[in-house]
């Protein structure tokens, strides 16, 4: 990854469109586990609903993805390194490893640690690019985990499985590898291609799997419930495909090459805070005043990243093209 996405000034149109770009997609993704929740309750294994969801999201940007290209399958070639890395450790692992993590342990626990990744991120461009975070930086990381602590309800207390926390780490590698990938784009791959093409590689991963047992596939036509309807099965799935992954994806890369892989992967904490009031409007889980606390903390957490994020020239890189 080149470090010039990261390490420079941006003009405050395109870190203002990077933020939208963020909160979006982090709306995006936080629909996911509401929606994935209500399929488990009617039958669906996690492998099947992850795997639906990544390969319907694959056809419908199908056409998109290869027209964003404007015939440069030159590009698309020699990024398929590119690609198959993304779709491996930053679509097919982190969320093989998540549900893993889930089996160990306590839902909350297994996403604090999955949820670490901006830390993670910060330490790869420490290492690799040199970039020594401020002050500012470390307190804005310190601020948002303390907010991601209490939007997660642990202070009172949970239980913890060494092996599934190595689960959860596993998907922290995997969520930071997604936003340093998300963030290059000196690559040339256009968003949607990018995303496209992770999304088809990861899904194809999954299919593989469960089709020789790896991950159990159970996928019931049942009609799914959430707060005051029960809708037929493939509602959430399409939902899940085209709003929590396509949409989703394409939005949170266009915002990391906007915002760099260090402020885009505090931008997308407010996930955690999406995921709560969905889960509060389709199923009744209402948020308690501690984790809207929370909330809060974790915005903070991002105004002290972005206040200490490096200054200097601004780069020279043309549009983003999302489309």
């Amino acid at each position: 990854m080149s470090p010039n996405a990261n390490d420079t000034r941006r003009p405050s149109s395109r870190v203002g469109s990077g933020v939208a770009l963020a909160l979006s997609s982090s709306v995006a993704f936080g629909l996911s586990g509401p929606l994935a929740k209500g399929l488990i309750d009617a039958g669906w294994t996690a492998g099947a609903a992850v795997t639906a969801r990544l390969l319907l999201a694959a056809t419908v940007m199908a056409v998109p993805a290869a027209l964003s290209l404007r015939g440069r399958w030159g590009v698309l070639r020699s990024n398929l390194k590119v690609i198959a890395a993304f779709g491996t450790a930053a679509v097919a692992g982190c969320q093989f490893a998540y549900f893993n993590a889930v089996s160990h342990m306590e839902v909350g626990v297994a996403l604090l640690i999955e949820f670490t990744a901006p830390v993670a991120v910060i330490g790869w461009l420490w290492f690799r690019h040199g970039q020594r975070p401020g002050r500012m930086t470390l307190l804005g990381a310190v601020v948002a985990a303390a907010g991601l602590v209490l939007v997660l309800n642990l202070v009172a207390g949970a239980d913890v499985d060494f092996v599934g926390v190595l689960w959860a780490l596993g998907a922290m590698a995997g969520a930071a590898v997604y936003w340093v990938i998300a963030a290059d784009e000196d690559n040339g791959l256009p968003p949607i291609a990018l995303a496209a093409g992770g999304l088809l590689w990861g899904g194809m991963l999954l299919l593989g799997a469960g089709l020789v047992g790896i991950v159990p596939f159970e996928a019931p036509r049942a009609g799914v419930s959430f707060v005051g309807a029960t809708v037929p099965w493939w509602v959430p799935i399409v939902a899940l495909g085209v709003v929590t992954a396509a949409l989703a994806y394409v939005l949170g890369i266009a915002a990391s090459r906007r915002l760099g892989s260090r402020l885009a992967s505090f931008v997308g904490l407010a996930e955690v805070v999406s995921a709560l009031l969905f889960a509060w409007l389709l199923l009744g889980e209402a948020p308690t005043l501690v984790q809207l606390a929370g909330g809060t903390l974790i915005l903070l957490g991002v105004v002290l990243v972005k206040i200490g994020e490096p200054s200097a020239a601004a780069p020279t890189a043309a549009p983003i093209e999302v489309g």
